[in-house]
Order: structure tokens, then C-alpha cells, then sequence
């Protein structure tokens, strides 16, 4: 058996905009058959939300969008995870300066942002994260449908990408 690839979702506090990544990724690989082809995690780039479980309005979307989830606690990533992971994928430019700061130069090109996937989907070349806008943050906007729907388009390219 080949060795999976490996996906890491980031996002601010890990409790809201990755951990819905985790899951509808989880979930769009169960519903094709890939589950044992990649290993799927999120962190936070920030310590506040460190322990805690995913935001109950992001628990109410999951369950309405049919997408199973499990009890969690936040955490932020680590040199450990950039080393890891095959492709660390981030809901907003935020996210980009915070890892930056956090891990150093992206050196081995792995960290992109979410919304750049979908641009990609029609094309073998690399994405221009230029073009590419945030996923906004729902603890902010409360708007949880449309974080749902970008996340949801950007997993969808990123397992048709990845297949």
C-alpha cells in the first residue's frame, strides 16, 4: 500500500473553519471510497482556543449538511506538523502571516490557502494564491452557511486535485 497523503486544515482558534475542513474532507473521502488514501487533522495558528471542542454553530452545520464529526480539542500547529503534512491549507491570509511567524519560510511549498484549490480544478499548473480570497471567519461574521459552502467547494477541489 502506497503511504497516504496527509492534509492539515488551519485556521485561527482550530474550532470553527478547520475543524469543518477536517470533517467534510473526512467525510467527501469516506463517500468515495479514499478514506485509507489520505490522513486528514486541523490546528490553530493562535492559543486561544487551545482544549476546546468545535464551536457549537459549526456542530450545528455539520449536522445539518449530514457531515459526521467527533468531540475534539483545539491545538496549535507545530514545526512538527509543517515537517508531516504533505499539504497545510489555510482559511485566510491571516492564517498565512500568522504561520510565517510561527514556522519560518514556507521552503518546501505546502502551505496554500483554501479558496486557491478551486481555481485549480480545471488545470495541471500550480495555483496563484493572489486571486484567491479567505474563507471568512464565522465566530466573526456568524455566517456559517457561506464558510460551509466555501469549505466545502475548496475540499472538493482538493480531493479531485489529489485523486
Amino acid at each position: 500500500m502506497s503511504e497516504k497523503t496527509k492534509i492539515l486544515f488551519v485556521c485561527h482558534g482550530n474550532i470553527c473553519r478547520s475543524p469543518m475542513a477536517e470533517f467534510v474532507m473526512k467525510n467527501l473521502c469516506q463517500k468515495v471510497g479514499m478514506v485509507d488514501r489520505f490522513e486528514i487533522a486541523s490546528a490553530a495558528v493562535s492559543t486561544e482556543e487551545i482544549g476546546n471542542d468545535i464551536y457549537p454553530p459549526a456542530k450545528s452545520k455539520l449536522r445539518e449538511k449530514g457531515v459526521p464529526f467527533e468531540q475534539r480539542g483545539a491545538r496549535q500547529i507545530t514545526r512538527a506538523d509543517y515537517e508531516y503534512y504533505d499539504y497545510i491549507v489555510c482559511a485566510d491570509r491571516s492564517n498565512l502571516r500568522w504561520m510565517e511567524r510561527l514556522l519560518g519560510d514556507d521552503t518546501e511549498c505546502k502551505v496554500s490557502l483554501m479558496m486557491a484549490w478551486p481555481q485549480t480544478i480545471d488545470s495541471s499548473e500550480q495555483f496563484d494564491m493572489c486571486d484567491a480570497r479567505d474563507v471568512s471567519d464565522p465566530w466573526y461574521t456568524g455566517d456559517f452557511e457561506m464558510a460551509y459552502q466555501d469549505i466545502f467547494l475548496s475540499c472538493c477541489a482538493i480531493l479531485n486535485k489529489l485523486m
